[in-house]
């Protein structure tokens, strides 16, 4: 095959995935929807377990299989340009929602994350839309600042760090959610089917510290690469910036956590802010903002 044709399989199981999502999303819908049966003599609801658990596996396997489909298309894209598919904001788009979704998935086989399946099916679906619509860029040469090894190292570790930092703030949301539905004393059959607070407080705590070492590694790895490819480990650049912000939030969080007692409420939204920031620096700065850091491609 030729590397137009791997360009063209690549766009075409992007598609794929696109479709499929969407259908894992209707599937989770409809779990959501109709997991409740009235009673047809006292009209009291409850759970019909036959049904959340035929549509869950449905919505689940087709998750998978979506998931599949969009790796494919990373692999083709990345062997289309004969690189890794991190130049632009693209393959930057469609490669964070591959790690994603695989954090999702594999996080999934120690904690039962099935109740998060339909937050992050939107949150796919948003960020491959808005990648194919807004963002798609042919396949192209690296511009001479990329064309080195700190690439895989950096941003790599970058990606997966914020596709962590994605399901971490996914969770702290449904925390917030539920909260406030507890509190207002409305916590009915439905949302009983989700892990109970501490559970999430927990999660979202355990995503966050797994994965920080590792954003530390991509500051510290990015400011090496800088240094080889402009002469300065630090220029306070907009992208540097605010990566060195976010890491400082993340920072700040886990250190409320174990030294403050933050639990619950007040960590949820910290964890909310700080996800916030890292992606301000994806969006905004990539698309809108200046400096040395801007290889959108747009």
């Amino acid at each position: 095959m030729s590397q137009s044709d791997w360009a063209y399989l690549s766009n075409d199981l992007i598609y794929v995935a696109l479709a499929l999502y969407a259908l894992s999303f209707l599937s989770y819908t409809y779990e959501t929807a109709f997991s409740l049966r009235a009673n047809k003599i006292s009209g009291d609801k409850h759970l019909d377990r036959s049904i959340t658990t035929k549509s869950r596996k449905v919505a689940s396997i087709v998750f998978l299989l979506a998931t599949a489909s969009l790796t494919l298309a990373v692999i083709a894209r990345g062997i289309s340009a004969e690189r890794i598919p991190l130049g632009n904001m693209y393959e930057y788009s469609i490669t964070g929602a591959m790690t994603f979704a695989l954090a999702y998935l594999i996080i999934g086989l120690k904690f039962d994350l099935s109740w998060l399946g339909l937050p992050s099916s939107i949150l796919i679906l948003l960020i491959l839309g808005t990648a194919i619509t807004l963002l798609y860029r042919p396949s192209a040469p690296l511009v001479p600042a990329l064309q080195s090894s700190w690439l895989v190292i950096h941003v790599s570790s970058a990606i997966l760090s914020g596709g962590i930092f994605l399901l971490s703030n996914t969770v702290a949301g449904a925390y917030l959610w539920l909260d406030r539905i507890e509190r207002k004393g409305e916590r009915g059959e439905f949302a009983k089917k989700f892990p109970s607070l501490e559970s999430l407080d927990q999660l979202s705590y355990r995503l966050v510290a797994f994965v920080f070492p590792l954003w530390t590694f991509a500051v510290i790895s990015g400011a090496i690469w800088a240094e080889a490819a402009w002469g300065r480990y630090w220029g306070w650049d907009p992208k540097e910036t605010w990566a060195f912000i976010t890491w400082i939030l993340y920072a700040s969080y886990l250190h409320a956590r174990v030294t403050a007692g933050w639990k619950g409420r007040k960590a949820a939204w910290l964890c909310l802010i700080a996800g916030s920031s890292y992606l301000f620096n994806y969006v905004y700065i990539n698309v809108w903002g200046s400096g040395r850091h801007t290889y959108s491609g747009l």
